[in-house]
């Protein structure tokens, strides 16, 4: 009887794809930024947070005060006043910025030649600094030689900073003009990602411009604005150096938003004990606000199409 020997079947050795296969890196690679995190974030604020419960001049040595300061700020109406002023502003340069950046973003993303000088002219405000923006702006709004004092059929009297409603229109103006092209770039390569097979069906299926924008682009775009948002609620209720050079927080108080009277609190009545004070209620309010723009938007649950290395 003959037996016949099954057919060896070889074995193939698994090919190791460098090129293709997706490797994390270690822990140590987080290392670096971690500890930039750590030295210059987490210990300035817990710095900051022990110092709100001290009375410090900036000179002689800091003394525990207790619950001082913060029982000063809750009875301080410049405070309350500066909170609803720093939230006011903030919604409206949300509300301002938001759409013209989606709008400018999802323009941009086209690829015709004009479209590309247009969008570099555009993203010249990213160029400069908040100072000198804000000295620009104070000069082509000056009631006495500006733009005001040459049309006042247009803006009255020209003096725009002599009025809390005025005076709060420009700080959300000039605020908008410097960080709407930041905003418009993150949709400008939001845009860019979004699949054109999205765009091709929907012709197929007879849809113009107007829905395309309405049922694909916005959608799509739903993690970047959310994220801009996020950066606008945090930006506005940090603002301080506009403030600074164009109103001073004037007149009177009416645009003393938060920042500037901590700055107030700080450096110009030596009160560095409550000047942290509010430096850490801004901290606890950006924070609740962004958690609460995660929450309510449902951005925790999100999920991208493909992890990152």
């Amino acid at each position: 009887m003959t037996t016949t020997a099954e057919p060896r079947v070889a074995r193939r050795r698994p090919v190791r794809r460098t090129g293709a296969a997706v490797v994390r890196p270690g822990f140590v690679w987080a290392v670096p930024a971690t500890l930039f995190f750590l030295i210059f974030a987490v210990l300035p604020l817990i710095l900051v947070a022990v110092l709100s419960f001290a009375s410090w001049d900036g000179i002689s040595a800091p003394r525990f005060a207790g619950l001082d300061n913060w029982r000063t700020l809750i009875h301080d109406h410049v405070m309350i006043q500066s909170l609803w002023l720093s939230v006011l502003i903030t919604v409206l340069g949300v509300v301002v910025q938001t759409p013209l950046s989606i709008l400018l973003g999802v323009w941009a993303a086209g690829h015709q030649r004009n479209r590309a000088v247009l969008s570099a002219i555009y993203f010249v405000p990213l160029l400069l600094s908040a100072t000198a923006v804000s000295i620009l702006w104070r000069a082509l709004l000056d009631p006495n030689f500006g733009v005001p004092a040459q049309a006042k059929w247009l803006f009255g009297d020209g003096n725009l900073f002599g009025r809390q409603t005025s005076a709060i229109g420009v700080l959300v103006f000039v605020g908008a003009w410097q960080y709407t092209p930041f905003h418009t770039l993150i949709y400008q390569g939001a845009a860019r990602a979004i699949p054109q097979v999205l765009y091709q069906a929907a012709e197929i299926d007879g849809a113009g411009r107007v829905r395309q924008f309405w049922h694909i682009t916005l959608p799509q775009l739903r993690n970047t604005m959310i994220t801009s948002m996020i950066l606008m609620v945090v930006g506005g209720l940090t603002t301080f150096d506009t403030v600074l050079i164009l109103t001073q927080g004037g007149p009177g108080t009416d645009t003393t938003i938060s920042a500037y009277y901590m700055y107030q609190r700080a450096f110009k009545s030596f009160d560095f004990g409550g000047g942290s004070a509010i430096a850490l209620v801004l901290v606890l309010i950006a924070t609740v606000i962004s958690l609460i723009v995660v929450k309510v938007s449902g951005y925790d649950k999100m999920r991208g199409t493909t992890e990152g290395l």
